[in-house]
Parts: structure tokens; sequence; C-alpha cells
């Protein structure tokens, strides 16, 4: 530990956004671009505490809350290193078992911090702004290089999907010496790094910038590859000695209400990649009703996709935003049924309900609030019809129950469906005869990973479900290790 009474000396100091007046008007990272200086860094590390037990990167599920990180990040380890000035041992130690921190430090929602010692006095350690720094320094200072194994192992093995876990799988199995080839349904590599994530949020530069890494250790990409359209699990099977489903949850979970075929309704998927291709592509939306310019917007469901288009509406010049969701607003302080260190079920306001409020003057969300009816003339929606709930233990099961007389009609000519996934798209279920668990999933082995198909692996969301970055990049790992022993025999 760098300093015994760090937590004490120092108070939490976080990297501050940028002012709201002036990142809405651009679609840069909402942070400020120069990172806090060394010293500052130094003091935010001495406040690790060397807590003996250290439940920042335990990774497991308490009371079905996830507590700490699941890539086992030894936080106490780089942050004393970092303590000490030594940047480089630092990122060595982060490297270890993150793979990119890069990515992690800008999406990810934390669940260290909120195991963090420190948090049960005081403020928990500033850990995504200690990754973002070690990254980013040893960016500038050429430590991270592409990594060419220096014996191949003859085998080769298609990873489909280029998300965080199918990237990190194949990070792994390339520095194992096997050939790798990853397919990407998408114009881009990166998966929902590169489509599901607006660019103020994650910067687009740092994902290219790491699959530049990957390419020159010699990972091939293939993009405009999909299964069951472009290629098949036929030729994969063949041509390779294992592959590794990484495809993701992308089937978006709708609603089946009356007026639901109405234009401008939309998945928020599909909002949020359609945005950062005209972002990327320096080009208008190519469908006009994606475009909030205008128009009094509403986001179903709350969330960091909720989150997202929330900003983005913004950026698009939207007239007003407002954020539905069907949960009670959480409690603004930790409750007896959400003790420490599980991850803290707390109310927060996140960077685009924070730009709403200045630029609107109000907070976009409501809660206890369902649709029940799309409204709108000559094939266009123009608004919802909604009522309040409450929710009420039936059967002990907690179930909405409308409120009487409490209906009202909302304008809206955009609506976003954040909704959350249902599972993997049916195709792949199709093309591999897998095996498929009740959540919709690919039904794999905990353990190895497998599927029913010999030789055929599943990792990230498509195996677990909806999830975090950290959950898909130790998925990724995870699988890698698996087709490493299954290669071996």
């Amino acid at each position: 530990m760098g300093k015994p009474t760090g937590f004490l000396d120092y108070k939490r100091k976080e990297q501050p956004n940028r002012p709201v007046c002036e990142r809405v008007r651009d679609w840069n990272d909402i942070k400020l671009p120069v990172l806090p200086e060394k010293d500052t860094l130094q003091n935010q590390a001495a406040r690790c505490m060397d807590c003996s037990i250290p439940f920042c990167h335990s990774g497991v599920l308490l009371n079905n809350t996830l507590s700490g990180c699941p890539l086992h990040n030894l936080m106490p380890e780089f942050n004393d290193f970092l303590c000490q000035g030594l940047e480089a041992f630092a990122y060595a130690r982060l490297n270890k078992t993150n793979n990119f921190p890069e990515f992690t430090s800008h999406v990810c929602p934390a669940p260290c911090e909120g195991a963090c010692s420190a948090g049960l006095v005081a403020e928990p350690v500033t850990i995504k702004n200690i990754e973002q720094y070690l990254s980013e320094y040893a960016f500038a200072n050429e430590l991270v290089k592409p990594v060419k194994p220096l014996r191949r192992s003859g085998r080769r093995v298609a990873v489909v999907g280029s998300g965080p876990a199918g990237l990190a799988c194949a990070d792994e199995l390339n520095k194992a010496g096997h050939a790798v080839v990853v397919y990407e349904k998408s114009d881009r590599p990166g998966g929902l790094l590169m489509y599901g994530i607006p660019n103020m949020k994650l910067d687009k530069f740092l994902v290219t910038r790491r699959i530049g890494i990957l390419e020159a250790s010699g990972i091939q990409f293939c993009l405009n590859s999909e299964v069951g359209s472009s290629i098949s699990a036929e030729m994969l099977c063949k041509e390779f000695d294992a592959v590794v489903l990484c495809t993701g949850s992308t089937t978006p979970r709708d609603l089946d209400l009356p007026g639901r075929s109405l234009s401008g309704i939309h998945f928020a998927k599909e909002y949020l990649e359609a945005a950062t291709k005209a972002f990327l592509n320096s080009q208008p939306l190519e469908h006009e009703s994606l475009s909030a310019k205008g128009k009094d917007v509403v986001v179903l469901g709350g969330g960091d996709t909720g989150t997202d288009c929330v900003a983005t509406a913004i950026r698009q010049g939207c007239r007003s935003i407002r954020q539905i969701e069907i949960m009670p607003c959480l409690p603004g302080s930790r409750q007896q049924n959400n003790p420490w260190p599980e991850f803290p079920r707390l109310f927060k306001t996140d960077y685009g309900q924070g730009e709403a409020i200045e630029m609107f003057g109000t907070d976009p969300r409501s809660y206890c609030l369902s649709t029940k009816e799309f409204i709108g003339s000559k094939n266009t929606v123009e608004g919802l019809r909604i009522c309040r709930i409450e929710w009420k233990n039936i059967n002990c099961l907690m179930t909405p129950c409308e409120i009487p007389k409490t209906e009202e009609t909302i304008p809206a000519q955009l609506v976003l469906l954040a909704l959350g996934f249902t599972g993997t798209a049916q195709k792949v279920f199709e093309e591999f005869k897998l095996d498929k668990t009740r959540q919709n999933n690919i039904q794999a082995n905990e353990k190895d990973f497998s599927t029913n198909v010999k030789g055929v692996f599943a990792a990230g969301d498509s195996r677990r479900g909806q999830s975090l970055v950290v959950w898909a990049i130790a998925e990724g790992r995870g699988a890698a290790k698996a087709v490493c022993r299954y290669l071996k025999g």
C-alpha cells in the first residue's frame, strides 16, 4: 500500500466532464480531453486501503447482484504501483487480467467501485479514472504493442462476432499461437463497441486503435460476414479446427401494443447504430424517421441504452425529451436489502439525463408509468397513451397494476424502445443446430463454454444473456482457454 492513511488524507476526485452547453454541440468525448495530473492520480491511487480482503476484484454474485470485477482485476496492486510512480508496472498488472482497459474505463458501470472497502467509510477509489490514465499512458509511451507468438500451433479458429467477447477471445487465442479469423456482420469491427455505444461515450478512435493492434498481431477480420447469409456453419466447421460464437444478445425486446406498426417507432439499437454510422461517415441519416431534430422524443426504458438515446436525441436537436420507466425510482442511499459489497442499486443522474436537465430544465425520467397504446395518423406516430401503475405483491410475485383514472396522452413523433434484449438471433441456432436455453441464449457449458456441437463454443451475451462489457471480456478469455484445452486433446 502506497500510503496507509491515503483514504483519510485525500478526498475522491473524479475526472470532470466537459460543460453541457459545449459538449451537446458535438459528438466528441464528454470527458475533458486532458487527464488529471500525475500527482492527482497518485493521490487517488493512495486512497486504496490494502484492505486484506479486497472485494473489488472478487467478481461474484451476491443476492443476484454483482460484487466486484468479473475480470478479477488486481486493483490494490496496480494502485500501489501508480502511487509509487511506477506507471509501466501498474499498466502491466492491469493488462494481466484486462485485455482492453481503454474500453472498460469508459463504459463499465464499475462494480469494482461499488465493492471498494473505502466506500464503507467515505467514497470509493476512482478505479475507472485510474484505468483510463494507465491505458492512455501505455499507448502514449508505446507499451501497447502487437503480440506475435514465437511459434504458431498450426490450428485455425474462427471467432464469430467482434464485440468485446469476440475481441478478447481472439486476442487470447492469438497469444496462444493459433491462427484466428474474426467474422463480423457489420461494415466495421467492434460490435456493440462500435455501433451500440455513441461516440461521446466511447470514442471510436479507441476502438479502431485497438483493432489496429490486433490486426498487427496477426488476427484477420472479415467484415460484412453474417452467419446464415454470407457465411455458413458448414463452411466454418469444415475450414476451422474450432468455432467460437460471440454473436451477442441481439434480439431487441418489443412491445406488442396497438399502433406498434406506426412509422417513427424504432428499437434503440437501430437508432444508435444509424446515428453512429452517420457520424463516422460524415453524412446525414439514411432515414429521416431516425432523426430527432425538431421532434418530441419519448424513450421507453431506462438503463445505459436509454441514457444513450437521450443524449443522442439532444445532439440531433430534439424539441423535447422524455424517458419513461415502468419500474419505481431507485433510492438515494443503500437499503437493508442491498448491503455492501453488493453492486449499489442507487438513483443516479447519468450524462444524458444531466444534459436534459440543463437543456430543458427538468429531469426527463418518469417512473411507474406503463404504455397502453401508440397513437398516430397517416401511419405516423404522434403520441402515446400511458397510465400510472403501482407494484403489488400478488401470489408472491411483484406485479404492475394500473391505477384507475390516471391515463394521459403525451406527444411523440419519435419513440425509442430501450427495453433490453431477449436473446441470440434465430439464424445462429438454425445454422449450427444449437440447443438453446429458456432465455433464448446458446446452451453452453459454463465450465468449458462448449455447445452441443463438437468443436463449437459460445461466449459473451450470446451465452449468458445481456450483460456488462467486463462480463463479455471475461467470457471471451474463458472461452479461449477452453478452446486451447480442446485443441490440445
